[in-house]
């Protein structure tokens, strides 16, 4: 990984400069980047910080920056959905620890002329780190919005040079069920590993992103570490976490939520107020932090808000039918 933890002369956590602060958004939205202090504080900072903070892309990767407020990080990573540590919201961030992330390694199957096992090192080093701020939006009708850093999938797909016969790619999670107690437990109703796919056009959109932090900071074991995909028009349960496998494909693989519950699950998952979830509205969505006196409800944008980039994806789909 190009992370490396906070010595021991770094400020505290408390002294550090607030997320308000850190991601101004006039600066964000003008282009300009932020100073190298901001970027690296807190917790954990970019190692070679010198050249991975010089090779942040600001100007395009904050072109899809919505005009609204953070979440705050406290958030991001206490509230969470990551079955492998449990079904409860905090139970990622209570049991996360236990994962070890560090070696990590990538299998590369299928439709490609480089297969094979790669260290995460090897598949990130060739890239410039970008930092994204996009919307979440769960399926469970809650939302959030994340200062990610990363590199876009495109650019990853490429360099293992899929071959004509690709038309999906597929990818899984890690099955460790020694770290990851959801993994053990009988009333868990996924066939583990968890698995997700995209169609291969959608894998190498501009807006397609891998995941190796957030909000300048070492992605956190709750939140997918040490990579995970970020899809930001479709729900959330399609941004795959702690990849351990990419599969170029010509049929359409099968993935979890569609085996588990294909009439509420689809493929494609992107975000429409206009199909309902069978048990829930998806018209609106409780934008974090919120609470039960001030639950901040807003109107759900179709593909997020991200119609612009993603629309000409499904030209002529009857997104009804292929949800």
């Amino acid at each position: 990984m190009h992370f490396k933890k906070r010595p021991s002369w770094a400020i505290s956590e408390s002294e550090v400069t607030p997320e308000s602060v850190y991601l101004n958004r006039r600066m964000f939205m003008s282009g300009v980047a932020v100073s190298a202090a901001a970027l690296a504080a807190p917790g954990l900072v970019l190692a070679n910080s010198k050249d991975k903070l010089a090779a942040l892309d600001y100007k395009k990767a904050n072109q899809y920056a919505p005009n609204e407020d953070l979440t705050p990080y406290k958030d991001v990573i206490r509230y969470n959905n990551f079955y492998e540590f449990g079904p409860g919201k905090d139970d990622p961030s209570r049991h996360a620890d236990q994962l070890v992330t560090d070696p990590w390694t990538i299998q590369v199957e299928g439709e490609c002329a480089r297969a094979g096992r790669y260290a995460l090192d090897e598949l990130l080093k060739p890239h410039s780190y970008q930092e994204r701020i996009y919307r979440l939006r769960c399926v469970e009708a809650w939302s959030m919005v994340i200062p990610w850093v990363g590199i876009p999938l495109a650019d990853v797909l490429k360099q293992l040079e899929p071959t004509s016969k690709a038309k999906y790619v597929y990818f899984e999670t890690l099955e460790r069920p020694e770290q990851m107690p959801g993994q053990r437990s009988v009333f868990s109703t996924i066939d583990w590993p968890y698995r997700e796919g995209l169609r291969m056009d959608e894998a190498m959109n501009e807006l397609s992103f891998l995941a190796v932090g957030l909000y300048g900071r070492e992605l956190p074991n709750q939140n997918g570490a040490p990579i995970r995909l970020v899809v930001p028009w479709k729900y959330g349960f399609k941004s795959i976490k702690s990849i351990v496998r990419i599969r170029f494909m010509e049929q359409r693989p099968k993935t979890s939520w569609e085996m588990i519950a294909p009439n509420e699950y689809g493929f494609y998952a992107n975000v429409n107020p206009e199909v309902d979830h069978p048990r829930w509205s998806q018209k609106r969505e409780r934008r974090l932090p919120s609470g039960i006196f001030s639950p901040n409800w807003r109107e759900t944008e179709k593909f997020n808000g991200y119609g612009e980039q993603v629309a000409h994806l499904y030209k002529g789909m009857d997104l009804a039918k292929y949800y």
